[in-house]
């Protein structure tokens, strides 16, 4: 497979699950599932943007490993401390096996996305990098 056709795949199976888990969030009551949770609309369209419209330029692929770092980062906060931290009190319940693949599928994903993003953007041509300031 091409570099960019598994870069967006990659990406938009960050976002997905970055919904799932924005969902578990607010149903085990760590989100208050209010208005006030939709700030993570605009952040989910830009990186949808920039994954499906922008995806063979420089700003998609800096889009894209954006988003990576958020996708990895969620895991690593709800996982610190003893243990598995946040996700153990999840973890011991009935039910609940989704959240954990969940947290672990986005580290999976967002390393991945994080690895493909990079080398995106070291195989863009030098001219469309000089253009943006980015170490070339």
């Amino acid at each position: 497979m091409k570099l960019n056709s598994l870069l967006t795949t990659s990406s938009l199976l960050s976002i997905l699950l970055c919904t799932f888990h924005l969902t578990d969030d607010i149903v085990y009551g760590w989100e208050p599932g209010t208005l006030r949770t939709l700030y993570a609309l605009p952040i989910f369209v830009v990186w949808l943007y920039g994954t499906l419209v922008l995806r063979e330029r420089l700003s998609g692929y800096v889009v894209m490993l954006v988003g990576s770092l958020l996708s990895l980062g969620i895991p690593l906060i709800h996982m610190r401390g003893r243990g598995i931290g946040v996700a153990s009190r999840v973890a011991n319940t009935s039910g609940h096996h989704f959240f954990v693949w969940t947290l672990l599928m986005l580290g999976v994903a967002g390393l991945f996305s994080l690895v493909l993003s990079v080398q995106a953007i070291r195989r863009t041509p030098r001219t469309q990098r000089d253009r943006t300031g980015l170490p070339v």
